[in-house]
């Protein structure tokens, strides 16, 4: 704690220095827990420091991804529960540098707020600190940024970026995809951290509407508001197990732009995935979705991931391994497709 940093000018304006030192202090704890190998100092200085273990890999490449929650931080604030958004702000780039193969090193966050409450900034920590024990990866810093008239005081946003590594031999290669191979799905644990736009029009959530925190029959008992909250299933530990022991040919984040947006960015020219949409184990959220605001299933497929959190692409050969394995690291995988010939990227029949 800094005893002798203090502006009573400054705190006149809306911006307490002191609280940001308590949330510090309170979130330590958090940090902790996602110590690995390669942290060399404690949170607090100008720059996060990481060690690199460059063992079996001979040609090292950094892969980096930043991302946030959207407006999916608009729930956990009306619901006044803050301690999983930071999963969603880890997931959104772990799950995204994992698609080329790349093990995560290390996290940063970002937090812009109305107003610092060290206890709320310690909860949304405490969750960018389980997402980063999700993935392996070090929490080595971060930055809490009070900006008031710029947000409503209980307001906040969530930013982060995530840094891996990968031996650029084995940087993912769809290139080699051929007609034949087999899309697998991993099941998603909701809607994740895309489309809250739309989600917030459909459910009037920005009135408040009194049916979000009502037992919901379709979601099984469960409120709209909670449902909505799930955090981002992370990939990571599933998804480089896998390639351990299978010839991995392509892998998809499936985020916002849902299906057609992000399936073909794993697919090579002059091939197709080839989705059976009765294969999809749709979730009852996206039911829900689509019914409340007669969405059509087109659009909801170009928003959402639909229950498929993430697509991987394998030999035909390899189908009962890779499942195998998925599944054996607590993933609901399944076959959902395949690659044929054509242009359009993702055809959905």
């Amino acid at each position: 704690m800094h005893n002798n940093s203090k502006s009573e000018s400054y705190a006149a304006a809306g911006v307490d220095i002191t609280a940001g030192y308590r949330a510090v202090e309170l979130m330590k704890k958090h940090i902790a827990r996602t110590k690995n190998d390669g942290c060399l100092d404690d949170v607090g200085g100008f720059g996060g420091c990481f060690g690199l273990n460059l063992c079996g890999i001979e040609e090292p490449v950094l892969v980096s991804g930043t991302d946030g929650c959207g407006t999916k931080v608009k729930m956990a604030i009306l619901l006044d529960k803050h301690d999983t958004i930071g999963i969603d702000a880890v997931a959104m780039c772990v799950n995204d540098i994992i698609c080329c193969g790349a093990r995560p090193l290390f996290f940063l966050d970002y937090i812009a707020c109305g107003k610092n409450y060290p206890e709320k900034i310690a909860a949304i920590v405490g969750g960018v600190a389980e997402g980063c024990v999700q993935s392996g990866a070090a929490l080595i810093g971060g930055e809490t940024a009070e900006h008031p008239g710029l947000m409503p005081l209980e307001d906040y946003d969530l930013a982060g970026f995530a840094v891996g590594i990968v031996d650029k031999k084995k940087i993912l290669d769809n290139t080699k995809m051929c007609e034949g191979d087999v899309v697998i799905a991993l099941a998603s644990s909701g809607v994740h951290s895309n489309g809250f736009s739309l989600v917030r029009k459909v459910f009037d959530i920005d009135n408040n509407n009194p049916a979000l925190y009502e037992p919901c029959e379709a979601l099984g008992g469960k409120t709209i508001a909670e449902t909505l909250l799930t955090p981002t299933r992370i990939y990571v530990k599933s998804i480089l197990a896998l390639l351990e022991k299978v010839n991995v040919k392509g892998i998809s984040h499936i985020t916002g732009g849902g299906f057609y947006e992000n399936i073909p960015r794993s697919i090579p020219k002059g091939l197709t995935a080839k989705i059976e949409k009765s294969a999809v184990k749709v979730l009852p959220i996206f039911d829900l979705i689509a019914k409340t605001g007669n969405i059509p299933e087109r659009d909801m497929y170009n928003t959402y991931n639909m229950g498929v959190g993430m697509s991987v692409v394998v030999p035909a050969g390899e189908v009962e391994m890779a499942l195998e394995i998925l599944k054996s690291h607590g993933e609901d995988a399944y076959v959902i497709g395949e690659i044929v010939k054509g242009d359009d990227g993702v055809v959905l029949l």
